[in-house]
């Protein structure tokens, strides 16, 4: 049976970042651990709250009937309602729990999103640096992802998006703070945002969407705080999880909440409600909901994220290379260093200088799949003696590098 030409197309330009992370574990088999510098993929280290470990024990040993069973397909009424008080806290806004679907993480949450609004040929803009894979949740459901360049500092474009919109608009993203770049948009910038988007829909009459990804919020440095999207534009959804914040990737819970003074709001969410359901996801975990419910605000300390951040930031100064001094998340996002008689003007490929960077046994994800060429990326999220180890591998990479040489000209 032929695999679909769309899907063969894609899967030609699937994820870098998990093609690295394969890669590391070869890597890792054939070098050993101690050996390979994996800064490939955002796995959260930082162990759970002690209460998620309770509160699972304590399913685990109930003998309750219909545990495992159906729900209703938003999730369970008491995990919606800790969303709602999870979210209300955050955005300042009144958000009550039939305005909450739970998903299966924060991909499926935005894919059921993209279900209920997209319609084919609707584009979504998106700030470049962006998570890749929000080109195939847009074209999941016929839409065309649209990257819009950031400044220099990785800040909101707000002209380059003005330029942008057209009547094909359906939603943009917003993702602070930002995978790759770690950049935490401003209050000013969001507001901004925001009266181009009415600016737009006084011309078109098309009200756009704005899907604001925020799986990162709790990690934040340096006073930095993410500021709230719901008072400043009424159409709007937030899409989050606890793959991060509370170190749960794997067990896929997430949810969508919808903007009470959303047009439409309750179509809306009966959509989206209707998409988790067609979609195959049928409702997310039933026993990380009631994890979730329970566990939401359990405080983490993050501060070894800050502190990892610092030490991998010094290593790279004394490699000579350059970055973005990320205000949230877990990233490095770090300039190709020029090569010897090369000027700063000239683009250099990304691609190139990560496979480089292999031969000294250094995983990191190049920036032409964030849609930023002439990056790469690091994810800090990494054991603090790799960090460590790693100093003399990016020295000996980056002096290689910009001296036209390789590994095995060190034989």
């Amino acid at each position: 049976m032929p695999v679909a030409p769309h899907i063969r197309e894609q899967l030609a330009g699937s994820s870098v970042i998990r093609k690295m992370f394969e890669e590391g574990i070869q890597m890792k088999a054939r070098f050993g651990a101690d050996a390979v510098y994996d800064f490939s993929i955002g796995n959260p280290d930082l162990e759970p709250p002690g209460k998620v470990h309770t509160v699972l024990a304590s399913i685990a040993s109930s003998v309750q009937r219909g545990l495992h069973g159906y729900m209703p397909n938003a999730g369970y009424p008491e995990t919606r309602k800790a969303m709602a008080r999870k979210v209300s806290l955050e955005q300042g806004v009144a958000v009550d729990f039939s305005h909450i679907v739970m998903g299966c993480g924060a991909a499926g949450a935005m894919n059921s999103v993209f279900k209920a609004v997209l319609s084919p040929g609707d584009s979504v803009l998106v700030t470049a640096p962006f998570f890749a894979e929000y080109v195939h949740y847009a074209r999941n459901h016929g839409g065309i992802l649209k990257p819009v360049p950031s400044k220099e500092d990785f800040s909101l474009d707000i002209d380059a998006i003005s330029a942008a919109l057209d009547a094909t608009t359906a939603a943009i993203i917003i993702n602070s703070p930002n995978n790759p770049s770690g950049k935490v948009y401003t209050s000013g910038e969001l507001a901004s945002l925001a009266a181009a988007l009415e600016s737009h829909r006084a011309k078109t009459g098309r009200t756009v969407l704005i899907v604001a990804d925020e799986p990162y919020r709790e990690i934040v440095y340096d006073g930095n705080t993410v500021a709230p999207i719901f008072p400043l534009w009424p159409a709007a959804v937030v899409i989050s999880s606890f793959a991060k914040n509370l170190s749960l990737p794997g067990e896929r819970i997430g949810y969508a909440a919808v903007n009470p003074a959303c047009p439409d709001a309750k179509d809306m969410i009966d959509a989206i409600i209707f998409a988790t359901r067609i979609l195959g996801y049928v409702n997310a975990p039933a026993t990380f909901q009631r994890i979730a419910a329970e566990c939401w605000d359990e405080p983490v300390d993050y501060s070894s994220y800050q502190n990892r951040r610092n030490e991998l930031a010094a290593i790279l100064d004394s490699a000579g290379i350059s970055y973005f001094k990320p205000e949230g998340a877990f990233y490095l996002f770090c300039k190709v260093p020029p090569k010897s008689g090369t000027t700063a003007e000239i683009e250099l490929s990304d691609s190139e200088f990560c496979e480089h960077m292999k031969k000294y046994h250094i995983l990191g994800v190049p920036g032409a799949g964030f849609g930023r060429k002439g990056w790469f990326r690091l994810a800090y999220c990494a054991a603090p003696d790799m960090i460590a180890r790693s100093a003399e591998a990016f020295r000996n990479a980056v002096a290689d590098w910009k001296n036209g040489k390789s590994m095995e000209d060190r034989s």
